[in-house]
């Protein structure tokens, strides 16, 4: 994700300098050679950085006119709040964990910056496409947002290879949320599986992941009857890891084995990295779909929004970089040149609204990220 929104930003004529920071010298090594040779990689330089040094890290953010956080959720903590006391605005690709958001908060409150949470693909243009939509309608009452990465070519075990970049499985044991009968509640996460087709990709399927509880605070979903967000997949995935939960093995609470603790999903990770991993020669694709159900001019009406993103073989960037990390670093320079202001911390769909969003959607277009829209009377 790091080098894709760094070759983003360094592309943009109006962009000066892009430092790619890492606490992994090869991670910034790998970046650099990446990099190289593609437009604008004069620009770019590389700091080798230890978030958990917030002096170091805020002095190197104050130069800066906006950061990216591409990092694992743990890390992020660190990077929105060195952000925050250097008062730069920061993009974070993913969302710090739940537990750090009422500090950032009350840090937040007594910064200039303007912090972004979970602003790429998903959480992002989902959650993005999915109140465009709903705003588009008299009245909502459901709404379905699935999404997923995959591999081009399914290989055993799983018939998945791990896209978003890191050496863990995307697999968790908590339940997740959704709306049923107007109410946010519980249900297993791998369950409600659906057989979800897309144009050139063929048969997938979709299971439960997390509705994202927020959304319920914008105003036009204060009275949704039903929502889901589901993850695709090639077909069998979630048999298979709903059996990876039921046997505990995801479970990140340490057992003794042999008088030796061990985290049951970390050890599943390291087994199953090998077999996940993205290899030289292959490709990802991106499948997306946002359903708005509702009432528009008093007849029932779905809206209905999908995009296929296919691996980049010209610049070879895998898909799911290119839909999150450019997502990122587009609203990164829309910041930067002022199109985007506030301050505090926000998720996406609260701040990049109205022309802001037809800018993001236009700028993803230029890039081949195509959304299509579509309306069906029911």
């Amino acid at each position: 994700m790091g080098p894709a929104a760094a070759f983003n930003a360094m592309a943009d004529r109006a962009v000066t300098q892009v430092i790619l920071a890492d606490l992994s010298q090869p991670q910034l090594e790998a970046g650099v050679k990446q990099l190289a040779g593609k437009p604008g990689s004069h620009k770019l330089g590389v700091v080798r950085l230890d978030l958990s040094n917030q002096e170091t890290a805020t002095q190197l953010m104050a130069n800066f006119d906006a950061i990216i956080a591409a990092l694992p959720r743990e890390a992020s903590v660190l990077a929105v709040q060195a952000a925050l006391e250097a008062g730069k605005p920061l993009i974070d690709l993913t969302i710090p964990t739940e537990a750090s958001l009422p500090e950032l908060r009350r840090l937040a409150e007594t910064s200039a910056a303007l912090v972004i949470l979970g602003c790429g693909l998903e959480p992002g243009l989902t959650e993005l496409l999915a109140r465009h939509l709903a705003e588009k309608l008299d009245r909502v009452d459901e709404l379905h947002i699935k999404c997923g990465g995959i591999p081009v070519e399914p290989a055993p075990p799983l018939g998945y290879k791990i896209v978003f970049g890191g050496t863990q499985l995307p697999l968790r044991e908590a339940d997740a949320w959704v709306v049923e009968n107007g109410m946010l509640t519980k249900t297993a996460r791998y369950s409600g599986v659906e057989t979800v087709t897309f144009p050139g990709v063929g048969a997938c399927e979709a299971f439960t992941e997390s509705f994202m509880p927020w959304l319920l605070d914008l105003p036009v979903l204060h009275h949704l009857r039903a929502g889901t967000q589901k993850t695709v997949r090639w077909p069998g995935y979630a048999a298979k890891a709903t059996l990876l939960k039921e046997l505990g093995l995801l479970s990140d609470t340490p057992i003794a084995v042999d008088g030796v603790q061990v985290r049951p999903k970390r050890l599943v990770d390291t087994l199953l990295y090998p077999h996940v991993k993205m290899n030289e020669g292959d490709q990802d694709l991106t499948v997306f779909r946002v359903e708005a159900i509702g009432e528009l001019d008093g007849k029932p009406c779905r809206l209905q929004a999908d995009m296929v993103d296919r691996y980049d073989t010209s610049q070879n960037f895998t898909s799911m970089a290119r839909t999150t990390a450019f997502t990122g670093s587009i609203v990164a320079r829309m910041i930067t040149r002022g199109e985007l202001t506030g301050r505090g911390l926000h998720h996406p769909e609260r701040i990049i609204t109205g022309p802001h969003f037809e800018q993001l959607l236009s700028e993803l277009a230029i890039l081949g990220i195509n959304f299509e829209m579509t309306s069906h009377w029911l």
